[in-house]
């Protein structure tokens, strides 16, 4: 159902992705949100959300794939089977990541998906369309990242930057590179992150053994942002920080989590958020096999297993985590279920998000914002979801 003009949504508890109101209204119109209130809406409602609460769509900043699409390999059909079914999970926008491959074929990658990912940026609003998460860019998480530390990608294709190599992946993409992660260590990587940044890129620290004095130099040269905080990165020591301490204490970094409580403890998980408060942001880091059976499946076209098991990520066969079955959803009650508190988990699925990627359209719902809206059930599982106001995922409301 498409959200129309004047469309009023009475729900028992909204959260903007910074406050609570509760009981409260959303007004849509066009695809936005015209106002947020508290208390009864001013008019006759056209849908009432009697349980649970009503949020921000969950924006993802890595998503390798999904449903049994690799992103990094597949045609536009594959990309919109993703986008179309992410909402499931509360998703509405995300990243499609390319993880390490040799250059050329990251950068035929990159040109294929120049051709129809800006389709899937900004869902179509008509009854004929078939509208899903929106597609926000690409998030490039190598090649250039340590060969110490490269977790599940393919150390053979790792190289270093230098200034012809980064424009040519810029060109490929033609706007489409928004994110890339790599590490500071490596020769030409501060060059590199002035080069990115000054191309309008976010450079995110990460699969690195930098230093904290190295990551706070790859701050001072634009980088805004850690990559999978604690996963394939220099841990933190009383003597050396390492990439994790620097994270943790440098204000200039938001650090993305995979809240899987597989890739990080609980616990950990939990000192991070207490840390480094609104500076932690949840990613899926979602592997093809995420929303599908246990099997054999690819990353950065690598094999690798999923087995039987409640959550448990993907792994190569040296048994390296690759990737996880993560729903965004799932994350966020995973950290409510560590103590993390409702409104810092909502907000670091939203609006931290979407703030770090530069889409304040996004991640809240403010008049003017995106009509991007997730229901959740009160134990935190998607019920229903809107992109651009219309309804793309649950039952039918009305």
């Amino acid at each position: 159902m498409l959200i129309a003009a004047a469309r009023i949504i009475p729900a028992r508890s909204i959260h903007s992705g910074a406050t609570i109101v509760a009981p409260g209204f959303v007004a849509c119109e066009a695809g936005q949100v015209t106002a947020i209130g508290a208390g009864s809406p001013p008019g006759r409602p056209d849908i009432e959300l009697s349980e649970g609460i009503l949020l921000p769509g969950f924006v993802d900043l890595q998503v390798n794939g999904y449903f049994g699409i690799e992103l990094g390999s597949a045609e536009r059909p594959g990309w919109e089977l993703v986008s179309r079914r992410l909402p499931e999970t509360g998703t509405t926008a995300f990243l499609p990541t390319f993880v390490t491959s040799p250059i050329d074929v990251m950068l035929a990658a990159l040109r294929r998906a120049a051709e129809f990912a800006p389709d899937l940026a900004t869902p179509n609003p008509s009854p004929a369309g078939a509208p899903g998460a929106r597609v926000l860019g690409v998030h490039l998480e190598g090649p250039f990242i340590a060969m110490n530390r490269t977790g599940a990608h393919n150390p053979a294709w790792v190289i270093d930057p230098d200034p012809v190599t980064v424009d040519a992946l810029l060109d490929a993409g033609s706007g489409l590179v928004r994110l890339m992660t790599l590490a500071p260590e490596v020769d030409g990587a501060m060059s590199a992150i002035k080069q990115l940044t000054e191309a309008g890129v976010l450079v995110s620290v990460g699969h690195s053994d930098a230093t904290a004095q190295q990551v706070s130099a790859a701050a001072a040269a634009g980088s805004r942002m850690v990559t999978h905080l604690f996963n394939a990165q220099r841990g933190l020591h009383h003597r050396e920080p390492g990439v994790v301490g620097q994270a943790l204490a440098d204000s200039r970094l938001t650090s993305s989590l995979i809240a899987d409580l597989h890739h990080v403890s609980g616990q950990v998980a939990a000192v991070a958020f207490r840390a480094a408060a609104g500076r932690i942001c949840l990613i899926t880091d979602a592997a093809a096999c995420a929303g599908m059976p246990p099997g054999r499946y690819v990353l950065g076209g690598e094999p690798i297993e999923l087995a039987e098991g409640d959550g448990a990520p993907p792994v190569r066969a040296d048994g390296t985590l690759a990737g996880s079955v993560l729903r965004m959803d799932a994350a966020v009650a995973n950290m409510v279920a560590i103590g993390s508190g409702l409104s810092d988990a909502i907000a670091a699925a939203t609006r931290i998000p979407a703030d770090l990627i530069g889409r304040q359209d996004l991640g809240g719902i403010t008049p003017g914002a995106a009509a991007d809206l997730t229901w959740l059930s009160d134990d935190l599982r998607t019920i229903a979801t809107w992109v651009a106001g219309r309804q793309v995922y649950g039952p039918s409301l009305g």
